[in-house]
């Protein structure tokens, strides 16, 4: 009987090792995603204030990010390290600059550096069809996790916020007074994005699985994707 035990203790303990194995291995494949404060605080409270300053986020490695800039005063991309913040200046011109203390009322960012990269198919062309093919394609991924893309888009619409000075803010409509919607055509970008399906209402909206902003080559363009129609892409996933 105490053998028996004994032996029923042993194995136990290294299926408990297999399995803390397993998940240190997984958990170790590539960065946790950081959320700082929530999107609804924001749309819903009007936390429109700063609540993480970027140049504090030390590890600046294969760093991504995206989120609003404080009082929702234009639109915040970090890519592979560097900080871009977007303003509109009117109703069709904007400025992107790289700004290193850039403020936020929320934000998220990982770090990856290497990467898998595929050939997006052609039947892929709107972003519903990038998040069933991103949720198809990572099923075995640890989640969230941020993602890019490269190539040409055929059109897209992209939007930057420009709330007005001294707007109270208490539902998603008034969050979104001054915004400004830009057309895009035939464009060379990167589309930097984070993937979660439980992150609804903290940085994805509440109807998508997907938080995307989009910069184009020459960096003269950027803000958030409101859609778009995909021609020649190549998507990057966090390489296991």
């Amino acid at each position: 009987m105490l053998n028996n035990k004994l032996v029923l203790a042993l194995l136990l303990l290294i299926c408990f090792n297999c399995e803390s194995t397993k998940k240190e291995q997984q958990n170790s494949t590539y960065a946790d995603v950081v959320n700082v404060a929530a999107m609804k605080d924001v749309m819903w409270k009007g936390e429109l204030f700063s609540k993480i300053q970027l140049d504090t986020i030390n590890n600046k490695n294969g760093l991504y990010g995206l989120g609003p800039e404080a009082y929702l005063k234009g639109e915040i991309l970090i890519n592979n390290g560097k900080t871009y913040v977007s303003r509109a200046l009117t109703d069709s011109t904007m400025t992107v600059k790289e700004i290193t203390d850039a403020k936020a009322p929320f934000f998220v960012y990982a770090n990856v550096s290497n990467w898998n990269k595929i050939k997006l198919p052609d039947s892929i062309k709107s972003i519903k069809d990038l998040e069933t093919f991103i949720d198809g394609k990572t099923k075995n991924y640890k989640r969230p996790f941020v993602f890019k893309l490269e190539g040409t888009i055929s059109q897209a619409t992209i939007h930057i916020q420009n709330l007005p000075e001294g707007t109270k803010v208490s539902s998603p409509k008034e969050a979104h007074l001054g915004q400004i919607n830009f057309q895009l055509e035939n464009e060379n970008v990167e589309i930097i994005g984070f993937f979660s399906t439980e992150h609804q209402g903290i940085f994805t909206h509440h109807d998508s699985f997907l938080h995307m902003h989009l910069i184009t080559k020459d960096k003269k363009q950027m803000g958030h994707l409101d859609d778009v129609v995909f021609d020649e892409m190549s998507l990057l996933l966090p390489k296991s």
